[in-house]
């Protein structure tokens, strides 16, 4: 049964156009293909990036962090409550008005007080800013690297100037040393990603990052299987050039530096939206889409290549409406924040309580003078 799978997933038909077979990609007179077995050692080396990931946030990133004045805002912890935290763990962390009375009889504390338990609770499962900071710091030095070694890659090559010598003798195309090295550690790192994703900071759009890096490693491995290489190489050269600058906005607003901060931003939504919705889809898709059908027809592997890069298009757009949405708070002087953040719950109450901690008790609503001198925090 084993061997039937298989035989069926390798069926030359479902890989390759018409009239070619696996013994025209084998290795003869000095040329080397891409083979599938190449990929085995991605799986190492993405449990390698998750060790290097560890030291370079360890000794690099958080050094840096120190150096930047990255600070940890002090979060009221939420006082050990049995009933509050079965409800919390097990059914949910935002109970309704109804939920909140419910628990209120059955704790024995005030409304107000379970909501601002629940509250507090929330805050303390939020990631530090210690831990974004140097999750930011990790993706924008890959992220660079990467673009830089990709365009060494690519550069050069006649396919980055004239895209129909993306398919010239496709698919007896020799794979280079650069190639292979340029595809082993971005799906290498891809998989990586996805094995952290767990640990990895939340945002809103967790459902579409694992879609995101799914999508990309089934393109990178499948581009690699069918040897659409160069088509391959310049697709993640496009996708590493505006990744890096989200990363750096991201530490520097962390870092508090807040008009680096939308500086870099807005290059980098510039960026985005010339690459992912300009380029990506006018001219490497087009690139994908139409010019193979002038030297084959149409398999399967074009249809699932393509539908691929349909799927990372989609969310490219869904990604470009919550960079607008922020490119607009920034136009109308408003700060620029991650749109896919969840952000930190306060209000007036606790602020009340900070206040009480430092500055003793409250005349009016507002804290007693202090030497004639209004303490702040």
């Amino acid at each position: 049964m084993f061997q039937t799978l298989y035989s069926y997933f390798w069926w030359e038909r479902l890989w390759l156009p018409a009239n070619l077979t696996w013994a025209d990609l084998e290795d003869r007179d000095g040329r080397v293909y891409a083979k599938a077995s190449d990929l085995y050692i991605t799986l190492p080396l993405a449990f390698l990036f998750l060790v290097v990931r560890h030291l370079f946030e360890t000794y690099v990133a958080t050094p840096l962090a120190g150096l930047l004045n990255v600070k940890e805002k002090v979060r009221l912890k939420a006082t050990p409550n049995a009933v509050l935290e079965k409800f919390y763990a097990a059914t949910t962390k935002h109970p309704k008005q109804a939920d909140v009375e419910m628990l209120s009889k059955k704790s024995g504390c005030t409304v107000r007080q379970v909501e601002r338990w629940f509250r507090r609770r929330r805050n303390q499962d939020r990631p530090s800013l210690l831990k974004k900071f140097r999750e930011a710091s990790w993706r924008f030095t890959f992220y660079l690297i990467a673009f830089i070694a990709g365009m060494a890659v690519i550069v050069d090559k006649p396919w980055f100037y004239d895209l129909r010598e993306v398919w010239k003798g496709y698919p007896i195309q020799s794979m280079l040393p650069s190639q292979y090295w340029y595809y082993m550690i971005e799906l290498s790192f891809y998989w990586s990603l996805l094995f952290s994703i767990a640990s990895d900071v939340k945002r809103k759009d967790f459902k579409e990052q694992i879609i995101h890096h799914v999508a990309t490693i089934i393109l990178i491995s499948f581009s690699w299987f069918a040897n659409y290489i160069r088509a391959g190489t310049l697709i993640m050269a496009l996708h590493d050039s505006s990744d890096y600058l989200l990363e750096s906005a991201k530490m520097f607003n962390y870092a508090g530096w807040r008009n680096t901060c939308n500086n870099i931003f807005i290059v980098f939504a510039a960026v985005f939206i010339i690459t992912r919705l300009v380029i990506l889809p006018f001219w490497i898709m087009h690139c994908t889409m139409v010019y193979p059908l002038d030297l084959y027809p149409a398999f399967f592997g074009y249809y699932f290549f393509n539908f691929m890069m349909v799927v990372l298009q989609s969310l490219h757009i869904f990604w470009a409406y919550l960079i607008i949405r922020m490119a607009q708070k920034f136009i109308t002087g408003k700060v620029v924040e991650d749109e896919r953040s969840d952000r930190e719950e306060t209000d007036n109450s606790e602020e009340e309580e900070e206040v009480v901690a430092k500055n003793g008790p409250l005349s009016n609503g507002h804290p007693v003078l202090n030497n004639n001198h209004r303490k702040t925090d």
